[in-house]
């Protein structure tokens, strides 16, 4: 194998590719890397059999042929080069890494030790516009569990629709729903491919939120992201230009969240999001010292968050916003508050609740594809 790249090039690509390589040693092989040329590209590999990415890199490629190396101390070594070229030759059962003023030698693994990422890509079920995926995408992963315990809730439901697709998230505490508007099958492709895109209209799968939000991360990203599944191998992938992520698909049941959508309301209230965040935040100071709860108040004109401790005093904020409704009050973990706060981009929102102990919903204004609901807290007084 011998390759010559440009060092920029290289290094923007390993920022990524390291979210995949494994940090234990079970498998000493997870800790490496692959590099393998391909005509004129370097093709990179890592995986820690939870979720594989590869990624590509143009080159002058002048000898074909693949190895392993260890991923930290190389992307490290990489890291530190110039922008300049740099030449990777194999040698035997080592790696150069030559530039114009140094030589780096690492040994290496053969190929084929290396798990295969995927056998093949499987079906097309959706092609999508990258950017939009991702907004609809960034206002629910985050509402996944992180417990892998809880295999069923670790996931993202993307579950097709006659008019789009819905994306549904939760942990059992807070939940965020997503209606897409965009039709499998609207993006850019072939008869052939929009045929298999149609034949998996009814497909409903439950993702790793890992995987999504490794898509998530391919930031600036334009054009199409395309989606396959393949069956036999339980597998999901993702692809984006020269980008590829795979991940297994969850073979568990997701819970029935329908039943908890709250069918009645008896308050409405409007808010700006940004002071609304300024608040929580000021308030989750002191609500640290106190399981981490803040009340909210519903009043005409406004809603008055605070929290108390009783080590420490407390706190009151006013938002101004606008009720409809009945005056009422409900109190929730402040962290979940923020993320929703946090990860919705809109400047107005509102909050629909029935009672202290019942579920609140907040909502985008202008905006019935979305809502996020979480569970409140119970307080006294």
């Amino acid at each position: 194998m011998k390759a010559t790249v440009n060092t920029q090039d290289l290094q923007k690509k390993f920022s990524f590719l390291q979210h995949a390589v494994s940090s234990r040693a079970q498998l000493p092989i997870l800790l490496n890397i692959l590099l393998e040329v391909s005509g004129k590209t370097l093709v990179l590999r890592g995986t820690d059999l939870e979720i594989g990415i590869e990624t590509t890199v143009v080159i002058h490629g002048e000898e074909e042929g693949g190895i392993t190396v260890p991923a930290k101390p190389f992307t490290e070594l990489i890291a530190t080069i110039p922008d300049e070229t740099l030449t990777l030759q194999t040698q035997e059962n080592s790696l150069h890494v030559v530039t114009k003023r140094t030589k780096s030698v690492f040994q290496t693994t053969p190929k084929d030790e290396f798990p295969r990422l995927y056998l093949e890509k499987g079906e097309l079920v959706a092609t999508l516009p990258v950017s939009l995926f991702q907004e609809d995408l960034s206002c629910v992963v985050f509402a996944a569990s992180t417990d892998t315990t809880r295999i069923n809730l670790s996931g993202v439901l993307l579950k097709p629709q006659e008019r789009g697709f819905l994306l549904v998230a939760t942990d059992g505490y807070r939940l965020s729903l997503k209606r897409s508007p965009v039709s499998y099958g609207t993006g850019k492709s072939g008869e052939k491919e929009a045929a298999a895109m149609k034949n998996q209209i009814d497909t409903t799968l439950l993702i790793p939120a890992r995987v999504f939000r490794e898509v998530l991360s391919l930031r600036g990203g334009s054009g199409d992201l395309s989606i396959f599944v393949t069956k036999e191998q339980n597998q999901v992938i993702f692809t984006m230009g020269d980008t590829l992520v795979v991940g297994r698909l969850i073979d568990a049941s997701f819970p029935g969240y329908e039943k908890i959508l709250p069918t009645d309301i008896a308050s409405t209230i409007t808010f700006d999001r940004e002071e609304m965040l300024k608040a929580v935040k000021m308030c989750s100071i002191f609500a640290r010292d106190a399981a981490n709860i803040i009340k909210f108040s519903l009043r005409k004109d406004k809603i008055i968050v605070s929290s108390q401790a009783a080590s420490l005093g407390e706190n009151t904020v006013v938002v101004e916003a606008k009720l409809e409704g009945e005056e009422n009050e409900i109190a929730f973990n402040a962290r979940y508050v923020l993320d929703i706060l946090v990860n919705v981009t809109k400047d107005e929102v509102y909050l629909e609740m029935t009672g202290p102990l019942n579920p609140g919903v907040f909502k985008i204004q202008g905006d019935s594809s979305f809502l996020h609901l979480i569970m409140p807290i119970r307080v006294q007084g």
